[in-house]
């Protein structure tokens, strides 16, 4: 499971270019198998190492380089299965990290550059929260930490509800105490399913949550939930704890988290794209998002889904600058062009923590410049005092 932590490390590095470095990202996309071997993914990928070896960026460089894609030319031969995978190196900096990961990452692809290419996995992960899910019934709990498409279960809580009597005694009298008492102890379970759910949130184990149940225990479950984590409940979907693989929880849960995330981002771009025109906390276009980058305003950053752009930067203060000039303007060294700017948004806003948003077929972002971002605040109204909290 890739980590926060491993991900802002990523988005971190930078590849030493005055030693001859070069930060190398290599994403393997499997297709559908022609064979059970699933020879020929191996073939294509290594293909497309062999190609990365013959390019001016490699024929340039040293042997750091020449080593790091030998090295992955023997991951690519030895790849089979579903699942897709990415690989990031620098030998000349003594880094290899290899990952497992769904098989949406578009294409089989090396890239040669200064820092690593994140574009493929920004646009996976997105904004993905760290979630949690739970499986309940009125006996059992199953904790699951969900992350990509990777299922971790935890501990689990078990209550053995107590047994009734062999006769329900005088006009019914034992067994209607018989199932009160059940009642009674389920309802504890569920209380203390919701009190582990409440603690492990302000441990900061999750930032949302899923739950699974059958739909005769949800109302009687959700009343014990705390309203914090009501608040972060994104879905739930009915499935019965004893029954369900971990398979279809990973499928039923995945399903809710995508659909959560679309709605999330459509309505969270409406909201940037009117404040936007309200000279309010957004804004849009490719000057004004780096502009809102440079000053730490930026909360949630929202792309179309192959959005692409030319910029400037400067590799001396890091300034990004959508107008292509030729010296900074922040401190006069020479720029360098960036022929996608994604190269250096996107380590950015993960290094910040920026909620980012990848959107299909949003015709309002579209007329706005294909880029946009709700702010936590405006710079040039802070003179006012009227900072705007973020929600």
């Amino acid at each position: 499971m890739m980590t926060r932590d491993e991900i802002r490390e990523l988005a971190a590095f930078q590849a030493d270019e005055t030693k001859g470095a070069c930060a190398l990202s290599f994403y393997f996309q499997p297709d559908p198998p022609q064979d059970r071997s699933h020879r020929n993914q191996a073939i294509v990928a290594k293909d497309v190492v062999k190609e990365a070896l013959k390019s001016p960026v490699a024929q340039g460089k040293n042997g750091p380089l020449h080593a790091d894609l030998d090295r992955v030319l023997e991951v690519a031969a030895n790849l089979r299965g579903p699942r897709g995978k990415a690989v990031f190196a620098c030998s000349a900096q003594n880094f290899w990290k290899e990952y497992d990961l769904p098989a949406r990452l578009g294409s089989t692809h090396v890239y040669l550059q200064s820092r690593f290419q994140l574009k493929p996995l920004a646009s996976l992960l997105g904004a993905q929260p760290a979630l949690s899910v739970v499986m309940v019934d009125r006996q059992r709990a199953r904790f699951f930490d969900l992350r990509l498409d990777d299922l971790r279960e935890g501990s689990s809580i078990v209550h053995l509800l107590s047994r009734g009597s062999a006769s329900d005694g005088y006009k019914g009298y034992d067994g209607g105490h018989a199932e009160r008492r059940v009642a009674d102890e389920a309802a504890q379970h569920f209380k203390a399913v919701a009190e582990r759910l409440r603690a492990d949130h302000e441990k900061g184990i999750w930032e949302r949550l899923i739950v699974g149940c059958l739909d005769t225990n949800w109302a009687d479950f959700e009343r014990h939930l705390h309203p914090y984590v009501k608040q972060r409940l994104i879905g739930r979907f009915s499935a019965d704890v004893a029954g369900v693989a971990n398979e279809e929880i990973r499928e039923r849960a995945d399903s809710v988290l995508r659909k959560w995330i679309e709605e999330r981002g459509s309505n969270k771009l409406g909201q940037a794209l009117d404040n936007a025109r309200a000279n309010g906390r957004g804004v849009s276009g490719l000057r004004r998002v780096l502009q809102g980058l440079e000053a730490g305003e930026i909360q949630s950053l929202f792309l179309s889904e192959n959005y692409s752009a030319h910029a400037v930067e400067c590799p001396h203060c890091g300034h990004l600058d959508a107008h292509m000039v030729p010296q900074c303007v922040a401190c006069g060294r020479a720029t360098r062009e960036l022929t996608d700017v994604c190269d250096a948004i996107i380590p950015l806003a993960i290094r910040r923590d920026i909620e980012l948003f990848y959107l299909k077929n949003q015709t309002e972002l579209d007329k706005a410049g294909n880029i946009a971002a709700l702010l936590r605040f405006r710079s040039d109204q802070t003179s006012t005092g009227k900072f705007l909290a973020a929600s």
